[in-house]
C-alpha cells in the first residue's frame, strides 16, 4: 500500500514507519518537527508540514496517491492539557478534522488513528476491554475520544475503514539501539527513572505509596513500542478487507507496578535508581491494565517484546547511546 504516516518522526510513529517500510509498503512521513526528529526517518520519505495546512496535505496525498492513512499527530501531555486546553482542541481536534476533509475530498477510506487508554478515564474495574465506558477525566482523553466519535461518523456516513488503537504505556526502544523515547519535556517513568540511574537528572520523585496495590504504587501496562508498530501494520493490513469503525485495545494485559519498574532497571542497569517519595499526583488510578483479546483474535497481533526486562533493555542501551 502507499501510506502517509502523519506525525511519523515521532516516538511511535518513526518504529511504525521502519516497520511499514520493511514489510513491502510504500511510505511518506508528514510531519511537522515541533515533537518529531528528522534523523529519526529516511530523509527521502519525509515531507514537512503542519496538520492544519489543507493544501500540503492534499498536493501530498495527490502527488504521491496515497492508499491509507496513519495518523499518529497529536500533542500528548496529559498536565498541559488542563492548563492549556485550547491549544489541545485546536491541534488534537480541530486540525485532524482538517485532515479527515482532505481524505475525504481525496477518496481516502482507510485510516489508523492512535487513540488513547485516556479516554477511559478511571475505570470501575480492570483489566478494560474495548466496553468498558469512556469517561476521560482530562482535556487529552476528551480529544482523543472526540475524534474516535467522529471516525465512527465518517465511517458509517462515507464507507470508511478506521481502526482506533487505543495504547496504554507506550515504552522501550528499537533492537538495534538507533531510535528511542526522546521526549522534551520527559514525563514518562522509564525514561525518567533511567536518566536518574545515570545521573542525567535528580531523583526519581515516586508518586504516592499507599495504593491498594500489593507494593502500594501504582500499576501500568507497558506496551514495546515494536510491539505497537506490529499492531498499526496489521491494523491497516485488516482495514483492506474490513470497512467501519473499529477500536482495539493495546497492552500486554498484565500489569508492573512502579517499584517493580524500578527494580527492574536496577537489573539490567546494576545500579540503584535514586528516588523519593512524594505525595499521590491527583487523578492518578491504581491500576490501568489492558484486556487486548480483541487485538488478538482480530488482528493476528500478539505482544513479543512486552516484557519488563526486555522493555528495560531496549530503553537502557537507547538511553546510554
Amino acid at each position: 500500500m502507499r501510506i502517509l504516516v502523519i506525525g511519523g518522526a515521532g516516538y511511535i510513529g518513526s518504529h511504525a514507519v521502519r516497520l511499514f517500510l520493511a514489510r513491502g509498503h510504500e511510505v511518506w512521513v508528514y510531519d511537522n518537527l515541533s515533537e518529531g526528529h528528522r534523523a529519526a526517518v529516511p530523509a527521502d520519505r519525509l515531507i514537512v508540514g503542519d496538520l492544519k495546512e489543507a493544501e500540503r496535505l492534499d498536493h501530498a496525498i495527490l502527488m504521491n496517491r496515497i492508499d491509507a492513512v496513519v495518523h499518529f499527530a497529536a500533542l500528548a501531555y496529559v498536565g498541559e492539557s488542563v492548563t492549556m486546553p485550547a491549544k489541545y482542541y485546536q491541534n488534537n481536534v480541530a486540525n485532524t478534522l482538517t485532515l479527515l476533509e482532505v481524505l475525504r475530498r481525496n477518496q481516502v477510506k482507510q485510516i489508523v488513528f492512535s487513540s488513547s487508554c485516556a479516554t477511559y478515564g478511571i475505570p470501575a474495574v480492570t483489566p478494560m476491554t474495548e466496553e468498558t465506558p469512556q469517561n476521560p477525566i482530562n482535556p487529552y482523553g476528551r480529544t482523543k475520544l472526540i475524534i474516535e466519535y467522529a471516525l465512527r461518523d465518517y465511517a458509517a456516513a462515507y464507507g470508511w475503514g478506521t481502526a482506533c488503537l487505543r495504547y496504554f504505556n507506550a515504552s522501550g526502544a528499537s533492537s538495534d539501539g538507533s531510535i528511542g523515547e526522546d521526549h522534551k519535556p520527559e514525563t514518562h517513568l522509564i525514561p525518567l527513572a533511567i536518566q536518574a540511574a545515570m545521573g542525567q537528572r535528580p531523583p526519581l520523585e515516586i508518586f504516592g505509596t499507599d495504593y491498594p496495590t500489593p507494593d502500594g504504587t501504582c500499576i501500568r501496562d507497558y506496551i514495546h513500542v515494536t510491539d505497537l508498530a506490529d499492531a498499526h501494520v496489521r491494523a491497516l493490513d485488516w482495514l483492506e478487507t474490513t470497512s467501519g469503525a473499529h477500536a482495539f485495545n493495546l497492552g500486554t494485559g498484565n500489569g508492573a507496578s512502579v517499584r517493580q519498574v524500578l527494580d527492574a532497571i536496577e537489573r539490567v542497569a546494576g545500579k540503584p535508581v535514586p528516588h523519593s517519595i512524594g505525595p499521590r499526583r491527583a487523578g492518578d488510578p491504581a491500576a490501568l491494565v489492558s484486556d487486548p483479546a480483541k487485538a488478538v483474535r482480530d488482528l493476528g497481533w500478539k505482544p513479543r517484546m512486552s516484557d519488563l526486562d526486555t522493555i528495560v533493555a531496549t530503553a537502557w542501551a537507547w538511553h546510554r547511546r
